[in-house]
């Protein structure tokens, strides 16, 4: 999992809690503790996708476009992050002579897409909204 999906569910989850859910990049990175930078790039994707408007000058930023509780976590991970539980590198050689050398790289792919597809499916019950409600319910909110 990378830390733009983390990012990005963060800031969505922001914009639907601040007034007229709009916020600038530097309010939602002071928020998500990372750079404006990371951020606008992250929301670069968000907005693409139709997540996110952005609005230029003075007090510009980005406005939350999407309904939260439409938005599905699963709509974030295809977006941002889908295929990235799979390693960049996997042990094994398909010319190897040994079968479990042969035959790990295809095992563990099958493992990581199976992996992936329950994430996915878990994903699909939460919503932004939800995440929202999950943190109204804190003890230290």
């Amino acid at each position: 999992m990378n830390s733009e999906f983390t990012i990005a569910v963060h800031s969505l989850v922001y914009l639907a809690y601040v007034p007229e859910r709009s916020a600038s990049s530097e309010a939602i990175a002071e928020n998500v503790c990372t750079n404006p930078a990371r951020v606008r790039k992250v929301m670069g994707f968000l907005k693409r996708s139709g997540y996110v408007a952005t609005r230029e000058g003075s007090g510009g930023g980005y406005r939350l476009t999407a309904e939260p509780a439409n938005v599905t976590l699963k709509d974030i991970y295809e977006t941002i992050a889908r295929g990235s539980l799979m390693p960049n590198w996997c042990s094994g050689d398909p010319d190897c002579e040994c079968v479990v050398g042969s035959n790990m790289q295809e095992v563990m792919n099958g493992i990581f897409c199976g992996a992936e597809q329950r994430l996915e499916e878990y994903f699909e019950g939460l919503t932004i909204a939800s995440v929202l409600s999950r943190i109204h319910r804190c003890d230290t909110c």
